[in-house]
């Protein structure tokens, strides 16, 4: 069957121990009224790898290296960082850089692209623009990266704007997976990780079913989840694993983050 991996790939993939961490945006008004507060809950619930999103673009350097001794102190470390498209290009980029090499991040993660971007040769665009942005990242000891949703996988004049960003970006340029939205427009997710050997080094683990759509927790949606750890680290070439979670509950963002690690352990081991 496409998208299987033999048994001995299989075994050997889950042999492999991937950091497990969290999507900041899972606990996003936790994290606006208390960031170190929050960070702290988040490592005390047992996550190992942190990812911020936009507002942190916002920070100083004062404030960056703050975050960064809050982490050293608890253990815990942030890969990468999710970011508006502004913040990969020109004057953005040179501002992104120098905010994640302060918190130890080493990958800028495009969060979605420019707006107007739906045709295939926009999309061709977004491809020299993200390796443009991956040529200077190298230089820092760096990786660009781009984060899909819905839209990417969507034909357009015959075409899936996701594969078009893989063939016309280098293999430097991580391809983030988020996993519920490829689930949620019937794509197969295994097939994609085995299409894209070594670019799949981070994954968000977000879940989905037609009933609860994305509030349901990880690991009670459909996604074929053992499957997909068996394809990331035996193919995909997954360095992490990012939860989220986007409904955010008022009052529950930490049960569901707490949740939602207990379903991980459970599913991977």
């Amino acid at each position: 069957m496409a998208g299987m991996l033999p048994v001995a790939a299989s075994l050997q993939a889950r042999v492999k121990t991937v950091p497990i961490g969290i999507e900041l945006y899972s606990v996003r008004n936790e994290l606006t009224a208390d960031l170190s507060g929050t960070v702290t809950s988040i490592a005390k619930l047992g996550y190992q790898v942190v990812e911020f999103y936009a507002p942190y673009f916002n920070w100083t350097v004062d404030q960056a290296k703050d975050v960064r001794k809050l982490m050293d102190g608890l253990g815990i470390v942030c890969r990468s960082t999710h970011n508006n498209a502004s913040a990969v290009v020109g004057d953005g980029l040179q501002k992104a850089i120098e905010l994640n090499q302060i918190i130890g991040s080493t990958t800028i993660v495009m969060a979605s692209p420019p707006s107007g971007t739906t045709a295939i040769d926009r999309w061709k665009a977004l491809g020299d623009q993200l390796t443009a942005a991956s040529d200077k990242l190298k230089a820092a000891g760096m990786r660009a990266g781009y984060h899909n949703h819905q839209n990417e996988w969507r034909m357009v004049e015959g075409k899936r704007p996701i594969d078009v960003l893989a063939a016309s970006t280098p293999k430097d340029v991580t391809l983030q997976f988020d996993v519920g939205t490829c689930v949620e427009v019937g794509e197969d997710p295994v097939a994609w990780i085995n299409a894209n050997p070594g670019r799949i080094r981070s994954l968000h683990l977000k879940d989905w079913n037609p009933a609860n759509k994305y509030d349901v927790a990880f690991g009670e949606g459909d996604a074929p989840w053992k499957r997909i750890f068996d394809a990331a680290e035996a193919a995909g070439g997954a360095e992490y694993y990012l939860i989220e979670q986007e409904s955010d509950p008022p009052g529950q963002a930490f049960q569901m983050a707490e949740r939602c690690l207990a379903n991980y352990r459970k599913l991977h081991g």
